[in-house]
């Protein structure tokens, strides 16, 4: 499958179907130039599955690692920006915190009953609040876990040395969402992006890089320094299968519609046009091409 970024936007007839996603503050336009009418393929069991073009009953090819299984990944990881935009709305009812392991700890069940137990001692302290956690891999082979806790009314403060006494198992880090606007975007990033040092300790495999990028931060006497972080680098520390995230009951899911163009570029009117892109996709052996078109409105960008 070719797929090339194309410098120019395609003209969308306003009477052509999209999809429209709304997400607090964040809404998305996306247009395929082909409708997908069903599937290609029947699954028969793990091993095997029928192409519904040709009759034939094929194998699939089992991925050893996500960084193998990228489609997959890219879902999983647009899955958690869209829950994350679609339930913060508002900064100050939010607290990002990052619970780290004192020990090398790499079992991922072990990850998910120490988070349980931590979230309910916090709940008695600071009362009910909805959740978003997603698990973090290190390149040493220990987990992070990275929640976002979402209060019904202005976020309580969270001392460091409280919320570590609750989680019980090394330390933690508790920061504010100020001047975020796509706290989707920005709290994803955290878990696909490797830092180069961190990947070259820990050989990471690194064929499957995307570039390398450099970040701007402010160190601890207030100095800005920067980071350079390989793309995508993360995603081979990801057991398959391993579910990257894990919501509270009451985390909402964005609301996805499809109706035409028209009637989506009214419904993000007031809001600004903050990226877009278009992509062009060609399988020559199966005669196969698309044009999708992704467009990302702000509520609160200026």
């Amino acid at each position: 499958m070719k797929i090339e970024r194309l410098e120019e936007p395609i003209k969308i007839d306003p009477h052509k179907i999209v999809r429209l996603t709304e997400m607090g503050n964040i809404t998305e336009i996306m247009y395929s130039e082909t409708r997908s009418r069903g599937g290609y393929i029947t699954k028969l069991d793990n091993d095997h599955y029928v192409d519904n073009r040709t009759g034939e009953v094929l194998e699939f090819s089992h991925i050893e690692n996500r960084s193998q299984d990228l489609a997959n990944v890219a879902k999983s990881l647009k899955r958690l920006r869209d829950l994350l935009n679609a339930n913060i709305t508002d900064v100050t009812h939010c607290r990002w915190l990052t619970f780290t392991y004192a020990e090398n700890m790499t079992d991922p069940q072990k990850l998910r009953y120490d988070n349980e137990n931590c979230i309910k001692r916090l709940r008695k302290i600071f009362g009910d609040f909805e959740y978003i956690t997603a698990a973090e891999p290190q390149g040493r082979g220990a987990w992070h876990l990275h929640s976002v806790f979402i209060f019904k009314e202005k976020a309580p403060y969270l001392p460091n040395e409280v919320v570590a006494q609750c989680w019980k198992k090394g330390f933690v880090t508790v920061k504010r969402l100020d001047d975020v606007d796509n706290v989707g975007a920005y709290l994803t990033a955290y878990l696909g992006d490797m830092e180069l040092s961190e990947a070259l300790e820990s050989n990471c495999p690194i064929n499957h890089i995307k570039g390398i990028k450099e970040v701007e931060y402010t160190d601890d006497n207030g100095i800005k320094q920067t980071k350079k972080y390989i793309k995508g680098a993360r995603l081979y520390m990801y057991p398959p299968k391993f579910n990257i995230y894990r919501k509270s009951k009451g985390i909402i899911e964005p609301t996805v519609s499809l109706v035409s163009y028209e009637e989506a570029k009214e419904k993000a009117s007031s809001a600004k046009l903050t990226f877009s892109k278009t992509v062009a996709l060609e399988d020559e052996e199966n005669d196969f091409k698309n044009t999708l078109q992704y467009e990302y409105y702000n509520s609160i960008r200026k």
